[in-house]
């Protein structure tokens, strides 16, 4: 049977291609496919980080089956509005879920602050993530921000519906841009909306963490002097990770 391979952030540099289609038995595994990629990319076996897999969009570890025309992404570490919002997306290429938002175009944060906005709350906390003219004093020209868009989106809805299940907030918004971005323009954009602010802060807090180590959105950074892929964040335990020839 065939399934399809895509590779994101620094693996697709490594592999040289987007993605592929591979040929596996009836009945293989996730750990199964994954050897084989090895032998296929053999520079795999060298790289430095964990890499976890997404079968269809989901984390998915070494034991789960495959079938015909699954899509398998390998990831890399990653660097990681309101009805009005929903209405100005239209043919922006902006994609949306009910908490989040994945857009091309600047990020307006005085906008989903605004229009996160109830008379219940009495607290509005907000994270802005801003793209700063250095990175270990290399003067930065710009970032490109890469994602594995549909997996992205899924991730950071379930991350909003989880804040909201676990703290006491109303509501909760993640935005975040791809493509290309210049000195002080926003990368990211949360926002809370509670009855206390520390309800608020403690959520965006956990929603900012827990993005840079689950959703799978890369940036490149480039500089004066050359480009490279920003250090990733280490997966969380519940993430299963293969590498080094193995996984676990």
């Amino acid at each position: 049977m065939q399934v399809k391979v895509l590779f994101f952030g620094m693996l697709r540099e490594i592999a040289g291609r987007e993605d592929e289609p591979v040929e596996v038995a009836d009945g293989a595994a996730l750990s199964d496919l994954y050897s084989a990629l090895l032998q296929r990319v053999p520079q795999l076996q060298e790289f430095h980080h964990a890499i976890a897999l997404a079968v269809n969009d989901e984390y998915s570890n070494e034991d789960t089956k495959l079938q015909e025309g699954d899509e398998v992404a390998l990831i890399p570490p990653v660097s990681g509005g309101a009805p009005e919002m929903a209405a100005d997306c239209q043919g922006t290429g902006m994609q949306m879920s009910e908490h989040a938002a994945i857009v091309r175009e600047a990020i307006d944060g005085a906008a989903i602050a605004a229009s996160i906005k109830e008379p219940d709350d009495g607290a509005v906390v907000v994270f802005d993530g801003i793209v700063r003219n250095q990175t270990r004093r290399r003067q930065t020209r710009y970032l490109d921000y890469t994602a594995y868009e549909s997996m992205a989106l899924k991730q950071m809805e379930q991350l909003a519906l989880q804040a909201l299940a676990t703290f006491a907030i109303r509501d909760a918004w993640l935005v975040h841009r791809v493509g290309r971005l210049q000195i002080g323009e926003t990368s990211v954009f949360i926002a809370v909306a509670a009855a206390h602010r520390a309800a608020a802060f403690d959520a965006c807090r956990w929603l900012i963490d827990t993005f840079k180590k689950t959703v799978p959105i890369w940036k490149k950074e480039f500089f004066a002097d050359g480009a490279v892929w920003a250090d990733g964040e280490p997966f969380p335990p519940e993430v299963p990770v293969f590498g080094s020839g193995a996984s676990k």
